[in-house]
């Protein structure tokens, strides 16, 4: 176990001054904090043990947080399969969660969240799309995101995109993904009252996954960096092994890696799933490097990758439900640290090549009227409007090629937002053609070009009061 009084010191010695966010409960987890490439909770170090739970699909972009009697019903099962965290999709911003969120805290669940919709996000077609989706409109309903869920001590994590590099010859989509990554971590630093850890979930293109997760972690300004870097892993296929997957060459490949990395989706439906990997996800071969993950996905959906089946408005668990909640009941975590350093160096940025078109450390500089959210807050938020926000506000002033951007972030709030030293932040964005993990769904079927955008949210402990959406 750490030390709780040293984590209290150490987050008091890094952390800015924060706005005063209405705390929604006080709940009875410990929030997550992060620490060297870990996560923690109450001074122990988090492994990350969930499933991706949005009930109907992407297409469906429902907020599952508000129907309470089917929240309750899958509570249960959650608790049967010995999880502790949930990832959802899609939320409703403009209703209240306290009583989902208090059932969740209940259980012992938190929750990993995307701050996207199908609707309003970014638009990675082209650099003229991506500048002109990163708008006010944009940024205000993921502002309205934050404020809405900050104040809840179980929120572990928002993502702030998903996949939304995810090909070979879209990595120039990386800068507009960074600087949404800082603009979330200076609203949290001016609007909330704790710190809250923003992340990006990755797809796992061979070509470029590395150099994403070495652009999201480097940088000389700590408010642009990302606080933890997640992919979406199907490349373990039963029957497989730790040296037959490739899980062994990824653990050496990030193991001088500078943030918590999970995986943020995995479960392969290649074969029949016998969960081997979660043996391996959870020993000493693999927690010196990652922090668990998040199986893939609660409900059958169309593609045929669910845990339990919905019949009638009961839940009927599978056979994939009964082995994996067999393969969690027979791998603790290991005791201790796990192998985690408490201490990591910067990464130097991935130079520019073939497979990673990012020329300059510029980023564009947030939209004016945005800027002004961070000062005085972001309001109301739209809600799961039928309305795009990808062309309708006012775009940054930097030219889509950054050529006039900043590789340094401004100080919008008279001092207390971060604009150097020892902070971490992420992003994501994607459009109506984009085909998100290898897992495939409905989402892109449903023609919502969506920027799956979500804070992780980095936690400080109550001592110091602080569908698989494929784009």
């Amino acid at each position: 176990m750490r030390s709780a009084t040293l984590a209290l010191a150490v987050a008091s010695a890094v952390l800015p001054t924060f706005g005063q966010v209405v705390k929604r409960q006080s709940g009875n987890l410990p929030t997550i904090t992060t620490e060297g490439n870990a996560f923690y909770a109450g001074g122990d170090r988090w492994y990350m043990r969930g499933v991706a739970y949005q009930p109907g699909g992407a297409a469906d972009a429902a907020d599952p947080l508000l129907d309470l009697d089917s929240l309750r019903r899958d509570v249960e099962q959650f608790q049967a399969l010995g999880i502790n965290a949930i990832r959802i999709y899609t939320i409703d911003n403009s209703q209240n969660h306290d009583e989902g969120m208090a059932i969740l805290d209940e259980a012992g669940i938190y929750l990993t969240l995307d701050v996207n919709t199908p609707l309003v996000s970014l638009n990675r077609d082209s650099l003229d799309t991506l500048h002109a989706s990163y708008n006010d409109v944009y940024l205000q309903s993921v502002f309205a995101t934050v404020d809405a869920f900050a104040g809840y001590n179980n929120l572990a994590l928002f993502f702030s995109g998903n996949e939304v590099i995810n090909a070979r010859n879209n990595t120039n989509a990386a800068p507009y993904v960074k600087a949404v990554t800082r603009d979330i971590k200076q609203y949290i630093a001016a609007q909330a009252n704790r710190p809250i850890p923003v992340g990006y979930s990755a797809a796992d293109v061979a070509q470029n996954i590395y150099p994403q997760a070495q652009y999201f972690a480097c940088g000389e300004d700590a408010t642009a960096r990302a606080d933890f870097f997640a992919f979406n892993d199907y490349s373990w296929c039963d029957p497989s092994s730790f040296t037959q997957s490739g899980w062994d060459a990824k653990v050496k490949l990030y193991g001088n890696y500078s943030l918590p990395l999970f995986l943020s989706e995995f479960g392969c439906i290649e074969n029949e799933r016998e969960w081997n990997e979660i043996a391996a996800l959870y020993s000493t071969n693999m927690t010196s490097v990652y922090s668990g993950g998040l199986v893939y996905e609660y409900t059958i959906e169309p593609n045929g990758y669910g845990l339990v089946e919905l019949q009638n408005g009961q839940v009927v668990p599978n056979q994939d439900f009964e082995r994996l909640q067999a393969a969690y009941a027979a791998t603790p975590n290991p005791t201790g640290e796990g192998g985690a350093r408490s201490t990591t160096e910067v990464p130097d940025c991935p130079a520019e090549g073939e497979e990673w078109a990012v020329e300059t450390d510029n980023l564009p500089v947030i939209p004016a009227n945005a800027a002004q959210y961070i000062r005085d807050g972001a309001g109301a938020g739209p809600g799961l409007t039928e309305e795009s926000s990808q062309w309708a506000g006012e775009p940054s002033e930097t030219e889509p090629d950054l050529s006039n951007g900043s590789p340094v972030s401004e100080d919008l709030s008279n001092g207390t937002v971060p604009t150097g030293g020892e902070s971490n932040g992420g992003g994501s964005s994607s459009n109506s053609s984009s085909n998100g993990t290898a897992a495939g769904d409905a989402a892109a079927d449903s023609g919502a070009g969506s920027l799956q955008l979500s804070l992780s949210a980095l936690l400080v402990g109550s001592a110091i009061a602080a569908a698989h959406v494929m784009l």
